[in-house]
């Protein structure tokens, strides 16, 4: 398990700083799956989990969302049949905070919930 699925995101203010190079690539070996993609200029974290039907990525969509809302921090979710696309970043700064991080290594203990 990721020390990061323990940790709790701060409260973020727009002039948070960014995570580092080196933070980034050793965040993202505690989350190996998840891609950083860049959106206008934004770094994002991203992965696609997939399920065997609507109703079980419904399900999923739903649990990220109550962590989501636990934390206060926010993912954007795209929930289609079979599959559910969640990108984290953190919207004040416009990029990745150590927040985003413990956000999706969460994200991955949802979808390994039984049932979702």
């Amino acid at each position: 398990m990721s020390d990061l699925t323990q940790a709790h995101c701060e409260a973020c203010r727009a002039d948070a700083p960014h995570v580092s190079e080196d933070e980034l690539a050793s965040l993202l070996k505690q989350i190996p799956d998840w891609s950083v993609e860049t959106r206008e200029g934004v770094l994002q974290l991203e992965k696609t989990f997939t399920f065997k039907n609507f109703r079980q990525a419904l399900a999923f969509t739903q649990a990220v969302g109550a962590i989501a809302e636990a934390e206060g921090h926010h993912p954007s979710l795209l929930t289609e049949w079979g599959k559910v696309t969640v990108t984290w970043w953190t919207h004040k700064i416009r990029g990745l905070h150590r927040n985003d991080f413990i956000m999706a290594a969460r994200t991955d203990q949802v979808a390994e919930r039984p049932g979702v």
